[in-house]
This record gives C-alpha cells, sequence and structure tokens, in this order.
C-alpha cells in the first residue's frame, strides 16, 4: 500500500515538473504584420510569461481546409498537450483531430463548433474596436468617401465591417464606405490594387480587415488617411495613420494555459470583448484630440460592459434594403451576429453571392 502511495505522489511530482507543450498552426507567414503575426505575438507572449514550464512551436502558411489535419495531427503525434489552430478554415479539421486525441486540448480561433472535453471554440468581438475606428474614420474623411478593404465573405468580415459602417454613421451619417473584395487573407498585391482603386474614386481614408499592410502603405504613398488592422502597423505609414482595431491574445492565451496547468480548463465556446483585454483600439498620435476624446468615451463604456454597438444599440440599424434591424432597446442576439451576411445602408457594395 505504502509503495502505491509512493508512485502515486511520484506521479504527481512528475506531472507537476513536465514541461507543457503547446503548437500553434498558422494561415499565413508570421510576419505578415497582420493576423498571423497577432498571434505570434500571443504565442511569444506566454513563452514570456511562463518560461520554462513550456515549449511551444508552430507551423505557418497552413493553407485551409482538411489539408490542415496533417499538420494538426503531426503536432499531436509530437506529444503536443495544447494546440491553437488559428484560422476559421481549420474548423472541421481540428474537430476531427479532437476526437482522435481526447487527450489533447484543442483550441479553434473563430468558428462555432466545440465541444465540452477537449475542443474549445475562441474568438474575440472584434467589432468593438472597429466601430471604434468607425468613429475616427468618420470624423476624417472630408469627402465623406472612406474605402474599405475585404478579405473573405464569410459573417465574421461582414459583422466587422458593419460595425465599422456604423461608427461612422454615428459621426458623419453622410459619409459612405465603398467596399473592395479580395477573396483572400493574405495578398499584399491585390489589396494593394484594391487600396489603389478605392483611393481613385475618391476615398481619403483607408481601412482593412485583409491581413498585409499593403493598404496602409498605399495611403501613405498616395497621401491619404489609413487605418490598419490585427496589429500596429503605424511604421508603413507614418503621416497618415490613424490606428487599428488589434488583437491582444495574449491575454487569451495566458488564461486558459493557467487553468490548464491547474487543472481548471473547462472546454466550450469563449467570445470575449473590450472588457477582457483580448481585442483593443490603438489611436495614432496623427488624430486629433477630439476625435480622441469621443473614440476614448465609447471605449470606457465597452471595458466597463455598459455598452455595446450591436446588443444595446443607441441609434437604428438598417440594411441596403433599408429594413430595420435593431434599434435602442431592441439589439441584435449574439446568433444573429454570428450568422450576420447583410450589410447596413451606409455601405456601398455587396456581399458575394454564396460567399466565396
Amino acid at each position: 500500500m505504502r509503495k502505491l502511495l509512493v508512485l502515486v505522489v511520484l506521479s504527481m511530482v512528475v506531472l507537476s515538473l513536465a514541461v507543457l507543450k503547446v503548437g500553434f498552426i498558422y494561415v499565413g507567414p508570421i510576419g505578415d504584420h497582420g493576423w498571423t503575426y497577432a498571434h505570434d505575438l500571443g504565442r511569444q507572449h506566454i513563452e514570456k510569461v511562463f518560461g520554462d514550464k513550456i515549449e511551444t512551436t508552430y507551423m505557418e502558411n497552413v493553407p485551409d481546409g482538411m489539408e490542415s489535419l496533417k499538420s494538426i495531427e503531426a503536432l499531436a503525434k509530437r506529444g503536443y498537450k495544447v494546440i491553437f489552430t488559428t484560422s476559421f478554415g481549420y474548423m472541421d479539421a481540428t474537430e476531427i483531430a479532437a476526437k482522435k486525441y481526447p487527450n489533447v486540448y484543442f483550441f479553434h480561433c473563430s468558428g462555432y463548433k466545440y465541444n465540452d472535453k477537449n475542443f474549445t471554440a475562441y474568438f474575440g468581438r472584434m467589432y468593438q474596436p472597429s466601430f471604434l475606428a468607425g468613429i475616427i474614420a468618420g470624423m476624417m474623411t472630408k469627402k465623406n468617401i472612406i474605402g474599405y478593404v475585404e478579405p473573405i465573405p464569410i459573417p465574421e468580415v461582414v459583422r466587422i465591417t458593419n460595425a465599422f459602417a456604423l461608427g461612422v454613421k454615428l459621426v458623419n451619417p453622410k459619409a459612405k464606405i465603398h467596399i473592395v473584395w479580395t477573396h483572400s487573407w493574405y495578398d499584399p498585391a491585390q489589396e494593394k490594387e484594391a487600396a489603389i482603386s478605392l483611393i481613385e474614386e475618391g476615398a481619403d481614408v483607408i481601412a482593412q480587415q485583409t491581413d498585409s499592410a499593403a493598404p496602409v502603405q498605399v495611403a501613405e504613398d498616395m497621401g491619404v488617411y489609413s487605418i490598419g488592422y490585427n496589429s500596429d502597423m503605424s511604421k508603413f505609414g507614418p503621416e497618415h495613420y490613424l490606428g487599428a482595431p488589434i488583437w491582444n491574445w495574449g491575454a487569451y492565451y495566458e488564461k486558459v494555459i493557467r487553468e490548464i496547468m491547474a487543472g481548471t480548463f473547462k472546454a466550450g465556446n469563449y467570445w470575449g470583448g473590450m472588457e477582457d483585454d483580448i481585442v483593443r483600439i490603438q489611436i495614432s498620435e496623427n488624430v486629433p484630440e477630439n476625435v480622441k476624446s469621443i473614440v476614448k468615451a465609447f471605449e470606457a463604456l465597452m471595458k466597463e460592459g455598459k455598452f455595446d454597438p450591436f446588443k444595446t444599440p443607441i441609434m437604428e440599424i438598417r440594411d441596403q434594403k433599408g429594413e430595420l434591424k435593431a434599434w435602442p432597446g431592441h439589439g441584435l442576439t449574439d446568433k444573429e451576429l454570428l450568422s450576420m451576411m447583410w450589410l447596413l445602408d451606409n455601405i456601398v457594395g455587396s456581399v458575394p453571392k454564396g460567399g466565396e
């Protein structure tokens, strides 16, 4: 009996001393200065926080779709006990891997599938800081034409675009947002062409949801304002960059790693907002103080959980057909937000039929 007790204690000590191996699957290169770069900053954050208690690795430029299953399984076979798959297109492959490797914690970013054992869906309410970015754009435009470079037409992208448009409309009802789809998350050449075409249409502010800094660079070269996305892109537009909705993935990654180490983590669905610090608004020094003050006032309300542009609207929200979607006292539900494929009435352009 004593020998058994000793063995149990020893095994517990070994587990407590074991290095937790954490892997990341990326859809783009870590140097994209966008989506993948932001996730990798989160990986670097947990390395700094946990030191030699964890070991991390990553695989970049992994294609969306079922082809990603090979990469995901490769990490599981190499003993990685926590695996973050960071693109919507990895959802089904991650679900399959979670069933095949029940002793591995799988986290899928931006999807909607999960279980209560080892498969978690996680995302941030990026539409919140995008609403704030819209306020900046609406107050800074002089021509009332704002260009927006779009990636792939899925509800996540449409929702964030609409939040931006809602922020614009709040402060500048006359302004219109002109959108161009690149049908790619990361394609600097296409993003550049899209930004140029929007500026040639008259846009004096360029915003984006694509991953590279190409739109910011084009705007800087052509002398118009820019709003980036995902991470700080100020070095690409020192004179005309206004800021960006940015991710702070490290806050979430640190939280779940601590819970896993403590044995308290529970799988499920996570969708945090500005109150959790997973999403932020970056405001450039190029933004005037009067604009900053309005943005910071709404930012404070969201951080306190007192305001959400869609769930607790302060104005009517109508689609391009004029249909009333939400109004003060009647906000949108999470279910409606997660399936959003309609555009606000101040947006010029459309969502391609059939998504991609």
